[in-house]
């Protein structure tokens, strides 16, 4: 039996120390699979790191963190009075959905453009970053259908999701109390097989002081790097015969 897993980094671009961690994961570990946030200050930066490298490449689309591609003006329910984007703290206190369909699309649009300049290329895949809401995840849907983008979604309750070809188990523990990267790891091994594969998020990184005032995930980012750098998880994955795949396999 085939145990399939894919391991996958989120949040390029979100700092330059989250960047270099990313750099890392990929280049020491176990990462094939990355979302880029294209908007960003240090995007460019991220993109820099890691455009030599043999991975899937996908938007990891943000309407939570600094400023649009859109005129503000055009997105308001998605901008506060200074034309930044509104917090991820803003949406999880929020007891309705503010996002206004054609205007996420807007957005979402902008940023798979912003993507295609940035590497000259469609991406390998399509999601969205830390914010629940029905009309964003409406809006990215839409515009993957439209482009023909594998849509990597979220999942609702335990059920799979279906990502290209394949079916695909969702896995994310870093904003749990005592989280361990590696034994999640190892509980999706025991899971696995040849059926659904198994998918691992990840959000791998160093800190500095952007994150540590922007971001509620610190300590995890860390922990992860360190754990999918490991010659021992290495080594424990070939033992059990799994085989890794990307987003381009599916």
């Amino acid at each position: 039996m085939v145990k399939k897993l894919l391991l996958r980094a989120d949040d390029l671009g979100y700092s330059e120390s989250i960047n270099y961690g990313i750099e890392k994961s990929i280049k020491d570990g176990l990462i094939r699979s990355l979302g880029v946030m294209v908007n960003m200050p240090a995007t460019q930066h991220g993109v820099d790191l890691i455009k030599d490298y043999d991975i899937a490449l996908g938007v990891h689309t943000n309407i939570c963190a600094e400023k649009p591609l859109t005129d503000p003006s055009l997105i308001q329910s998605l901008v506060d009075e200074n034309g930044y984007f509104k917090s991820s703290k803003v949406y999880r206190s929020s007891q309705e959905d503010f996002v206004v369909f054609d205007e996420v699309v807007l957005e979402i649009e902008a940023q798979y453009h912003k993507f295609i300049d940035l590497f000259g290329c469609q991406p390998d895949y399509f999601e969205g970053h830390a914010v629940a809401s029905t009309n964003f995840f409406k809006g990215l849907e839409y515009v993957a259908d439209k482009y023909n983008l594998k849509y990597s979604g979220f999942p609702v309750g335990n059920r799979d999701l279906q990502i290209g070809d394949s079916l695909v188990q969702f896995n994310m523990e870093s904003m749990l109390p005592n989280y361990n990267p590696f034994d999640m790891i190892k509980r999706m091994v025991e899971k696995a097989d040849d059926k659904v594969v198994q998918l691992a998020i990840f959000h791998p990184g160093y800190l500095d002081d952007y994150i540590l005032t922007h971001s509620s995930l610190t300590v995890p980012r860390t922990k992860e790097v360190t754990v999918l750098i490991d010659t021992d998880l290495k080594n424990y994955l070939h033992h059990k015969d799994v085989t890794l795949l990307d987003y381009r396999d599916l």
